[in-house]
């Protein structure tokens, strides 16, 4: 038998790397975080000081690594993070406007603009 090669899909998420996200569910329900990467094919996000978990590192003296328990963030779905509007202060959907021409993303609550 023939092993199938995978096809990765790339999804759209509605988030991007930079945004303020809050975690609507978890272990880290509530905290707010920026988006340090976005790992489209699996469709999960990486968000700062959210989902820590703790490695394991062995130590390895050519590559300058010291060994021991490292803190690091793991990938979170998606699905369970929100853009966070700073000026209404509370977790929003988007949408999408048009304005001189170029499309922004909207705070769906308050109607202030995310996109700098």
């Amino acid at each position: 038998m023939r092993n199938k090669k995978k096809t990765v899909e790339k999804h759209d998420l509605h988030v991007k790397t930079g945004d303020r996200v809050i975690l609507t569910s978890g272990k880290d329900k509530g905290k707010i975080g920026n988006v340090k990467k976005i790992i489209a094919s699996e469709n999960k996000v990486i968000v700062e000081g959210a989902n820590m978990i703790t490695k394991a590192q062995k130590p390895n003296p050519m590559a300058g690594i010291q060994g021991g328990l490292n803190k690091i963030e793991a990938p979170v779905d998606s699905s369970k993070v929100m853009v966070y509007c700073s000026s209404c202060e509370k977790a929003t959907r988007i949408k999408h406007d048009i304005v001189d021409g170029k499309k922004v993303r909207v705070c769906k609550k308050c109607g202030e603009q995310l996109d700098a």
